[in-house]
């Protein structure tokens, strides 16, 4: 029977019993985190939770999956310290004996909430990158470090009150808006968990604060600088115009900004892990001391800060569906981070010459060592690119040492390639009217606000550029991304109006790196690259090197009977060009010397592009700025 007046109190009761019940779930899924960062410069931060809870069993877990690691990065083996308490009870927990990053404890009757204690020693752990997380000077906060939460919970239905104590005199930069400061401890408003872990914070004795953007402008951009000394701050002011162009690029290139304001947290030292991360409202970046002062640091790190800025759009805003999981226990699918890193790889060094960060000729150095690597990766032969990115578990920070044959992250430099080749295509179809800038505008562009997440598959990805540019991407993609090959994907140089040449002229690139990392780089020669005291850091399989039986691990002791240097092993290549002459290295291995003759006959080869012919020139045209 019809009744319209019951079906609305039912409906009423309905309402008030949900209502009811998700207040219940946030109480208990609430929790206030004060985190005292005083102990920093010893790399050890001291953290206490207040979680609401019932009665009964309960399961707190520790982040494993950590956003922008893609791996289970979560430093549980630095969680240490741990005490619970209830009530006035200290309380008995049990690591599962299974899953190692989840505890369990029993809250006794009358209880409302727990209090956990807890540190995170950060001596080797710095957002995933490796290296320490503070200095005597400044320290990076990632508050994944710091936090447990109700095992099940989704991520964004966990709601956290952080704040932090910092030691005396420090300041502090972070995309979580401050609600209340006393002194050096400081309170910020209520965020999801999502936000909380998506929202790191730098803090430094030296700091300095960069507006992007006019103060009148919306969204506001920052740059948040903290360093070991404050002249490690200073800014050339061309410098600082080229990262006010990269804001305008990205604005001109995506055509909307999923962001409420944006902060460049960047840390300059030569004390913490250098690395960059990822946030949808931030980017958490370090680099080398004097980056923003010395030409050839400035030029190497040129693209970082472009790379974690186009991730806002692609990759925190347009997310693969198998990275976009509910909490930070479901295991990720990687298989799609040719497009999350790759295609970023390829947009963050566009945007960083695009922006002033690099030159033109830069830029082109940049991409022919990228190229000339590839083309060297003899485990191309074996592993298909899309195996790097579901193995990113397995390959990410597993040193030098065959890395040619066993393939590493791949998926960056290989994926700049692939979508340098995309967008040549579109380019070419229909005669440079369009371009990979129309995808990304289509793609990651939409309506701007708050941040969002919105997942995709391949299928998206494929049907969005074909309303670009009508194309068989499927084919295109699938092949590039599937199958072995002996060469790296060039088509997109070449249909550019560029090609990969080697000659006896230093590339600029490689050239700074072996400055200011200290080894040598005879990759493309001999076949190996080595360090400043002789450790042989990776031999390129197939390579005259790896012929003649040498191995990385192993250690250059002599070239030629002379003691070894960059220089003596130039000459002796030299000396062997064109003639029948070995190369004679004296090698250490495991304290047995042996030595190895190593036939080449071909000079030094380091990798170029120069100007095809019967191609126009695209790849310039990729290269122009989007505003004046």
């Amino acid at each position: 029977m019809h009744c319209p007046r019951r079906i609305a109190l039912f409906a009423l009761l309905v309402a008030w019993e949900l209502v009811a019940s998700a207040g219940q779930s946030a109480f208990a899924q609430a929790v206030r985190l004060n985190v005292d960062l005083t102990d920093a410069p010893r790399n050890i931060y001291h953290a206490k939770l207040r979680i609401a809870a019932k009665p009964g069993t309960m399961t707190l877990v520790f982040p494993e999956w950590i956003p922008g690691n893609h791996r289970p990065s979560g430093p549980i083996a630095a969680l240490t310290g741990i005490r619970m308490e209830a009530a006035g009870r200290l309380l008995a927990w049990q690591r599962d004996d299974v899953d190692m990053y989840a505890f369990h404890v029993v809250v006794p009757d009358g209880a409302h909430e727990i209090e956990v204690s807890l540190d995170a020693l950060t001596s080797t752990d710095s957002a995933g990158g490796g290296g320490p997380a503070a200095s005597s000077n400044l320290l990076d906060l990632n508050w994944n470090a710091v936090v447990l939460y109700p095992q099940g919970a989704d991520s964004d239905a966990v709601q956290f009150t952080p704040s932090v104590k910092l030691p005396p005199e420090w300041k502090f930069g972070t995309a979580l808006m401050p609600s209340h400061t006393t002194g050096d401890e400081v309170e910020f408003a209520p965020v999801s968990l999502t936000t909380l872990v998506d929202s790191p914070l730098v803090a430094g004795k030296y700091y300095r604060r960069i507006d992007l953007t006019a103060a009148s402008d919306s969204p506001s951009h920052q740059m948040d600088l903290v360093a070991d000394s404050n002249a490690d701050l200073a800014m050339k002011p061309e410098v600082l115009a080229a990262y006010r162009k990269l804001v305008a690029e990205t604005g001109a290139l995506f055509g909307a900004r999923h962001y409420r304001q944006y902060h460049f947290l960047y840390t300059l030292s030569g004390d913490v892990g250098e690395h960059g991360l990822e946030h949808h409202e931030s980017n958490d970046s370090a680099a080398a001391e004097r980056t923003l002062l010395d030409p050839d640091l400035h030029m190497l790190y040129a693209g970082l800060l472009p790379h974690e800025f186009a991730h806002s759009w692609n990759g925190k805003y347009r997310r693969p569906a198998g990275l976009a999981t509910r909490n930070y226990q479901e295991p990720m699918v990687g298989d799609l981070l040719w497009v999350y890193e790759g295609l970023t790889e390829y947009l963050g060094d566009l945007l960083a010459e695009r922006s002033g960060l690099l030159s033109a000729e830069q830029y082109r150095e940049s991409l022919a060592l990228t190229a000339a690597s590839l083309d060297h990766r003899s485990g191309r032969a074996w592993r298909p690119l899309e195996d790097t990115a579901r193995a990113v578990q397995t390959l990410r920070l597993q040193g030098q040492q065959w890395s040619s044959w066993r393939r590493s992250l791949d998926y960056y430099p290989e994926g700049e390639l692939i979508w340098l080749e995309v967008d040549s295509i579109i380019r070419q179809q229909t005669h440079d009217q369009h371009s990979l800038d129309d995808f990304c505008r289509r793609f990651h562009g939409g309506q701007s606000g708050p941040p969002l997440v919105v997942p995709y598959k391949f299928d998206d990805i494929v049907r969005t550029l074909n309303e670009v540019a009508p194309y068989d991407w499927d084919t295109l993609l699938k092949e590039r991304v599937g199958a072995t090959s002996t060469h790296a994907p060039l088509g997109g140089i070449e249909r550019d109006g560029w090609k990969l040449v080697y000659n006896d002229h230093p590339n600029m690139f490689t050239q700074a790196a072996e400055k200011i990392f200290k080894f040598a780089d005879f990759s493309y020669s001999l076949g190996f690259t080595v360090a400043e005291d002789g450790k042989l850091n990776d031999v390129i399989m197939g390579s005259p090197a790896y012929q003649s039986g040498i191995g990385p691990g192993m250690k250059l002791i002599a070239v030629n009977g002379r003691k070894w240097t960059p220089a003596i092993v130039h000459a002796a290549i030299k000396a062997a060009q064109g003639n029948s002459a070995t190369i004679d290295l004296l090698i250490e291995n495991a304290q047995v010397f042996q030595t190895y003759s190593v036939s080449y006959h071909e000079g030094d080869r380091n990798p170029h592009l120069e100007r095809g012919s019967g191609q126009p020139d695209l790849l310039t045209n990729m290269l122009t700025p989007l505003t004046h």
